[in-house]
């Protein structure tokens, strides 16, 4: 054999190893991919019925507490609107929460008092030090994904328009806050035991908890 002979073997043999590896990992990533199917087929239904379960037992929780609900607001005048109900056990060792999430919403109003906010807080804008702080007040007033302010920080905005005393600044907050029309949102059940320390630790009730 040549040396071109060979050169050309060494070639075609290093292009044929090169198209097996191929070949190999193409049926790897097929193999890949019939194993992710097939286990997803196998689990997906063991899981909806699991999460089925799970939402059917906390519904029954919920509803289980309804009597001592109603007792609750006739002995100690609990309003309806309160957001969470947190029950213990006569020994201390067990307690159950329930309640909703709240949606932070305002009415259409709450732009005219973002509109006289703004308007005071950049007319102080003086120097390089007003204007820093300005940005930071501005701040408070973006919006979150939903289009909405965050109602802890409207309660910092009140506080610095009492501190200044602004009237304009004051009126501007006192109509955001007037606006704020929250809404209610999931209804959640947490439930909690005391370990050996004597400190709460939470019972897994989440699908996404393993």
């Amino acid at each position: 054999m040549t040396a071109e002979e060979r050169q050309e073997f060494e070639a075609y043999k290093l292009a044929k190893e090169k198209k097996a590896a191929e070949a190999k990992r193409k049926s790897d990533r097929e193999a890949y991919t019939e194993l992710v199917d097939e286990t997803i087929a196998a689990v997906m239904p063991e899981l909806t019925n699991i999460s089925e379960a799970i939402a059917q037992k906390k519904t029954a929780a919920a509803e289980a507490f309804r009597g001592a609900l109603e007792m609750k607001a006739e002995l100690f005048g609990v309003k309806d609107d309160q957001q969470s109900h947190t029950f213990t056990n006569s020994e201390g060792t067990m307690r159950i929460t329930i309640g909703h999430y709240m949606l932070d919403n305002y009415r259409d109003t709450v732009n005219e008092g973002i509109a006289m906010v703004k308007t005071y807080i950049e007319s102080q804008a003086r120097d390089d030090a007003s204007r820093a702080l300005v940005k930071a007040i501005l701040r408070l007033l973006s919006r979150d994904e939903a289009g909405n302010l965050k109602a802890s920080r409207v309660l910092q905005l009140q506080k610095m328009a009492e501190e200044t005393g602004d009237e304009r600044f004051i009126e501007g907050v006192r109509i955001i806050q007037e606006s704020y029309q929250p809404t209610p949102s999931k209804d959640y059940i947490r439930a909690a035991v005391r370990d050996e320390s004597g400190a709460w630790v939470a019972v897994p009730l989440s699908m996404t908890d393993v």
